[in-house]
C-alpha cells in the first residue's frame, strides 16, 4: 500500500480549503471605491490617498463639473454636503470621512444607514491637514434611520 498518496491528497485538500478561505476574506477588499470630485479641487485627491493607505485599496477618481447633481442623485442631504462624494459597496461617503469610519461602516453595516458624511471641510480632517491646526468634527450617519453621530474626531 502506498502511504504517500493519501498524505498528498490531504495536503491538496488543505491547500484548496486555504485558497477558498483566502478568497472569501478578500471579498470586502474587492469592493469598488469610486470618488466623484470637482476637477479643480486638490484636497479630494489627498483624501483618496488617505483611504487607499488606510484601507489597502484603490480609489477611482471621476471628475465632474456638476457635483450638486452627483450628490442629489445619491441622496446626500444638502446640509451634509462637502467637496467630494464616494460610492463603495452600496454606501455613499460624503466629504473627509476618515478611513477608519468607512471601514467600520463596511464591517458593521448598520440598518437604515445609506452613508456617512463630514459636512464642510474641517481643518485636520483627512485630506485637509494644516500643520497642527485641527478642528474637532463629527462623522454623521444618514439614511432611512435618520441622522446620528457615527464617530467623533479627533
Amino acid at each position: 500500500m502506498n502511504l504517500k498518496k493519501p498524505a498528498l491528497f490531504r495536503r491538496s485538500i488543505s491547500s484548496a480549503a486555504l485558497l477558498v478561505l483566502a478568497a472569501c476574506s478578500n471579498v470586502a477588499q474587492a469592493a469598488t471605491y469610486t470618488m466623484f470630485r470637482d476637477p479643480g479641487c486638490g484636497c479630494c485627491l489627498n483624501w483618496a490617498g488617505h483611504v487607499e493607505d488606510g484601507m489597502n485599496t484603490k480609489v477611482a477618481s471621476v471628475d465632474s463639473n456638476d457635483m450638486a447633481a452627483i450628490k442629489t442623485a445619491r441622496g446626500v442631504p444638502q446640509e451634509l454636503w462637502s467637496c467630494h462624494t464616494m460610492e463603495v459597496d452600496g454606501y455613499i461617503i460624503e466629504g473627509h470621512v476618515p478611513a477608519e469610519a468607512v471601514a467600520k461602516l463596511l464591517r458593521e453595516r448598520p440598518a437604515g444607514v445609506a452613508g456617512l458624511a463630514v459636512p464642510g471641510m474641517p481643518l485636520g480632517s483627512p485630506g485637509m491637514e494644516a500643520g497642527d491646526r485641527v478642528q474637532p468634527f463629527e462623522v454623521i450617519a444618514f439614511g432611512s434611520a435618520g441622522r446620528s453621530v457615527f464617530a467623533s474626531f479627533p
